[in-house]
């Protein structure tokens, strides 16, 4: 059931489809609103997402034993995100991770809260653990800085673009050049039914904003870069998700063998499009190298000062210069692509050329 947020009743908002629906796409001025979102004087109305929090004694180390993450140590307050895998090492829940000593708070997608929740209470066997779907009581709101005036609620910090602990990067720019640094990114978790009253006369920004700055910061989202096939080799994900030398859990010997020994068989790729056409091409249209699908658009915005941009993942074989098109129907859109994850990632035992060099 899609909630519908209260912040819908601003002047000229107008509803979001698809994975955002119950929220504002924008208010009228969405270029206006991607720079005030940008520079911290407006925040965004991610209501819409999903809340799943557990509690009990056991809860972070049972969480460690399911996940891609470890979290045995995590602190009150510390940010980080796990991803639930399966056998195959494919990608079946990305969740936001906060703990606040008492309660791990797990901030994900809206369609993934219910499905989260029923696997994580299917799981808990003998275990001092409580799952909660609380995506009805809690609403989440956005912003690129901390707000001062907010520090009183439990927020998430995005660790992207930051290589974490355990962590490995597949891009081929270092950390230090990575976009995603242009774009911090906190989550604030209010009450629902407090959630006018904390945004007060607070500027507002739509989702049409957030994602053209997500994309721009080559920054994977769960339903949009992700299919029954995502690895998260392919989306760069080893960077902030995955801690590779923590123990067991489902999925770690796809993680493993790939990273190790194998290359993932597709790579997340930043497009640069031909604005000449004045249109966006839809999420789901092919990319082609010549007459040959290579891959599909998987997010596309206009940003404030690129233009349109999009995400796509695509071949590992694509030569990193070649000069892609974007297919929507009979429209084609020229597209320049920025390598994301190099095209020959993993395979790091004894690695001594190629775009990735050792250990980062």
């Amino acid at each position: 059931m899609t909630i519908k947020s209260p912040l819908l009743s601003r002047p000229a908002a107008v509803e979001a489809g698809g994975a955002d629906a119950g929220v504002a796409a924008h208010y009228g001025e969405p270029l206006r609103e991607q720079r005030a979102l940008a520079v911290g004087t407006a925040v965004v109305d991610l209501s819409h997402r999903g809340v799943v929090t557990v509690s009990g004694p056991d809860r972070l180390s049972w969480l460690n034993t399911l996940s891609s993450q470890q979290l045995t140590s995590l602190a009150p307050g510390q940010s980080t995100e796990l991803l639930l895998l399966s056998v195959q090492g494919r990608i079946e829940f990305d969740a936001r991770v906060v703990d606040d000593g008492a309660t791990t708070w797990l901030i994900v997608e809206a369609a993934e809260a219910a499905p989260l929740a029923e696997w994580l209470n299917k799981m808990k066997f003998m275990l001092r653990v409580e799952i909660a779907d609380v995506s009805a009581d809690w609403a989440v709101l956005g912003s690129t800085h901390r707000i001062p005036e907010w520090e009183a609620l439990q927020a998430w910090q995005d660790p992207w673009p930051h290589v974490g602990a355990g962590g490995y990067s597949y891009a081929v720019v270092g950390e230090d050049a990575h976009p995603g640094l242009e774009r911090p990114w906190f989550e604030y978790l209010v009450p629902a039914d407090e959630l006018v009253a904390t945004v007060g006369d607070r500027a507002l920004a739509g989702t049409m904003a957030s994602e053209a700055l997500r994309i721009a910061a080559w920054r994977p989202r769960w339903g949009a870069e992700t299919d029954d096939k995502t690895i998260p080799h392919e989306l760069d994900l080893l960077r902030t998700a995955v801690h590779l030398a923590k123990g067991c859990y489902k999925g770690q010997e796809t993680i493993a063998r790939v990273h190790n020994l194998g290359h993932p068989p597709r790579r997340l790729v930043f497009l640069q499009l031909d604005g000449s056409q004045h249109t966006l091409p839809a999420a789901g249209s092919e990319v082609r190298a010549g007459e040959r699908k290579v891959g599909t658009v998987t997010s596309v915005a206009q940003h404030y000062e690129m233009g349109p941009v999009a995400l796509a993942v695509i071949k590992r074989s694509v030569a990193p210069d070649e000069v892609l098109t974007v297919v929507d129907g009979d429209e084609p859109y020229s597209a320049a692509q920025e390598v994301i994850v190099a095209p020959d990632a993993g395979q790091v035992v004894g690695r001594q050329t190629g775009f990735l060099r050792g250990t980062r």
